[in-house]
């Protein structure tokens, strides 16, 4: 980009930044203070016929699986025909929770076989995420797929290319996306609300086993009740070890670390309130300080990154921290800082601060009106209060729901999602990349808009 071109993109958010009415909050410590303005996030959620019902079917119905589809089937007009999973338990459960007519296969191309399938809800291991995805948009499927969108980075575009040849919706599942809290951001971000935009961190902890994904193995876990030839049928090739099956998130060959697990999180919300296409400079580091329990991967894990400048915003910097060995509470954070204040964002809140003390002075009235004689005092102004509050409404069913409720208007009406492939690819990818560097100790150069390696 030239010199005028820089010039003239930074007064645009310089200008942008004036305009903003709205001021922002730093820290939980602010819901203390007397001075805080506070206003309640709200959604009105369309309600549907009960004739017009979506069917649908989950594939890997464990933990998030499970949780994901409680969650579709919360939202009006959605039912469950169908269970694939590998271990016979999770099937067994699956007819309990949800009727003893539920069609459970190991299968999941049985699954996308049936007619009476509208849509289906991918929770298996990372690494089924693309091929499960791209079958299930062949075979005309609505796909909801949990985050990230791919195990590799060498991945993505097949996944772009099944969506776009299928017509059919395609969401990830990192739900924080849809939330009131990341609206709201984006509102004021667009509002110029916090100035220039110069850094963002992220930061998620959490101080139990479970938090450490270190789930419970079932007590009736082995080779009959289990599929273990077609679950590492993608993969290295292994002998039976509950471990790997139950605990996948700690080996490489199924899971994606910590950076893709919940840095996608981070990375989903940042390019959805900034409209941005993700970072072009890449680096990690971090290590397995306190789970060593076999897992190949770290449980503290930093990254930083470069953002470029683009249309959107200006050039500005990421920071995202990760640590399962946190002593004090679980936590996890999204903070934008800018030249005229900060907003930290979760999916229910927005808090915001204001640091800006006076209003720019522009360098040649303030030469011009030096030596003048003032007549008449400076008028005062309104200014927007030092801090505040936007939070939830009461009642709020989260973001879970409105994700789901996002999804279904795509399989219902045909209408775009946010998190489609195109964007959960460029999510996961930064995520994906961050492995990289932690592994092979380098820095990784990324072309965002491309999608693909420097």
């Amino acid at each position: 980009m030239n010199k005028t071109k820089k010039k003239d993109s930074r007064r645009s958010f310089i200008k942008k930044a004036a305009l903003g009415t709205t001021v922002l909050a730093g820290s939980p410590a602010i819901l203390s203070s007397k001075n805080m303005q506070q206003k309640l996030l709200k959604r009105e959620h369309q309600e549907f016929s009960r004739n017009d019902q979506i069917q649908i079917a989950v594939i890997g119905a464990g933990g998030m699986g499970v949780a994901d589809s409680k969650t579709a089937l919360s939202v009006p007009g959605v039912k469950m025909v169908a269970a694939c999973d590998l271990y016979d338990g999770h099937l067994a459960a699956a007819k309990e929770r949800w009727g003893k007519d539920l069609f459970t296969t190991r299968d999941y191309m049985e699954v996308l076989n049936r007619k009476d399938v509208d849509a289906v809800i991918i929770g298996t291991p990372d690494h089924w995420h693309k091929q499960i995805s791209i079958d299930a948009l062949r075979m005309g499927k609505g796909v909801y797929c949990e985050k990230p969108m791919v195990k590799d980075i060498s991945e993505g575009h097949d996944v772009i290319t099944a969506q776009k040849n299928s017509g059919k919706t395609f969401q990830v599942g990192s739900q924080g996306l849809s939330s009131l809290g990341n609206e709201k951001a984006k509102e004021l971000f667009e509002s110029g609300a916090i100035g220039q935009f110069i850094y963002a961190e992220g930061f998620w902890a959490r101080n139990s086993p479970t938090g450490a994904w270190q789930y419970p193995v079932p007590k009736d876990a082995s080779e009959k009740t289990v599929d273990w030839n077609r679950y590492i049928s993608n993969t290295t090739k292994r002998d039976w070890d509950p471990l790997r099956f139950f605990r996948w998130r700690n080996y490489s060959d199924y899971g994606t670390g910590v950076s893709g697990d919940l840095f996608v999180h981070l990375f989903s919300s940042l390019h959805f309130i900034t409209s941005s296409v993700g970072p072009n400079k890449i680096m990690a580091t971090g290590g397995l300080r306190y789970w060593k329990d076999g897992r190949e991967v770290p449980d503290v894990l930093l990254g930083m990154f470069d953002y470029p400048e683009t249309k959107a915003h200006p050039a500005f910097n990421l920071s995202l921290r990760v640590n399962f060995v946190d002593g004090t509470s679980g936590t996890t954070y999204l903070r934008m800082v800018g030249s005229e204040g900060a907003m930290d964002v979760t999916w229910d809140d927005v808090y915001l601060r204001r640091n800006l003390v006076s209003d720019p002075i522009d360098p040649f009235l303030a030469e011009k009106t030096k030596n003048t004689t003032k007549i008449f005092s400076e008028r005062k102004k309104m200014r927007p209060p030092k801090e505040a509050h936007y939070s939830a409404e009461k009642g709020y069913k989260g973001a879970h729901y409105d994700h789901f409720t996002n999804f279904f208007n795509g399989v219902r009406h045909g209408k775009p999602v946010v998190e489609d492939a195109v964007f959960g690819y460029r999510a996961a990818a930064p995520a994906l990349l961050c492995n990289d560097s932690y592994f092979d100790n380098k820095i990784i150069h990324w072309d965002p808009v491309n999608m693909k390696l420097r």
